[in-house]
């Protein structure tokens, strides 16, 4: 499996996910696979990998938060789906590794573009231009996206 350094992960891939999702998904989740090195405040984690640990070559157990970079998300997608346990956030795209996530994830769930202000490395918040979608796999985390509010739930 490809470690996050070898797909050319960069500092300009960092977009922290809203509280607000968080706070939506009301989830506590066991990892973020694919923190800052600090981890994020508002994240409700028990633990997260960063760079310097490279999330895709450490285990992942229990339920996950994988917010991945959005230059090369492939190796972080295929690792979800072989997780099978966690919540995925990732541009929509016509990529191969979107089409997989999508065939395989229990659930779906497009939020309003308009909502989704991430917060960039600096502190401040940014829409990014391309839409995104949030996947479950697993009934816990599938429950949290038909609970959220946030949209409907494919």
């Amino acid at each position: 499996m490809k470690s996050r350094s070898s797909v050319n992960y960069s500092p300009n891939d960092d977009y922290y996910t809203p509280a607000s999702i968080f706070k939506a998904l009301n989830l506590h989740f066991d990892l973020d696979v694919c923190a800052p090195k600090d981890g994020v405040p508002w994240l409700p984690s028990k633990k997260h990998y960063h760079l310097e640990i490279d999330g895709l070559a450490q285990p992942w157990e229990g339920l996950i938060w994988c917010n991945p970079p959005y230059s090369k998300p492939a190796p972080w997608i295929d690792r979800f789906i072989q997780h099978s346990n966690g919540i995925m956030l990732v541009q929509i795209s016509r990529s191969n590794g979107f089409i997989r996530l999508w065939d395989y994830s229990h659930g779906i769930l497009v939020p309003d573009h308009k909502m989704m202000r991430f917060i960039t490395i600096e502190g401040k918040t940014k829409t990014i231009f391309m839409p995104v979608a949030l996947f479950a796999m697993g009934e816990i985390a599938n429950q949290a996206l038909i609970n959220s509010g946030l949209g409907r739930v494919r």
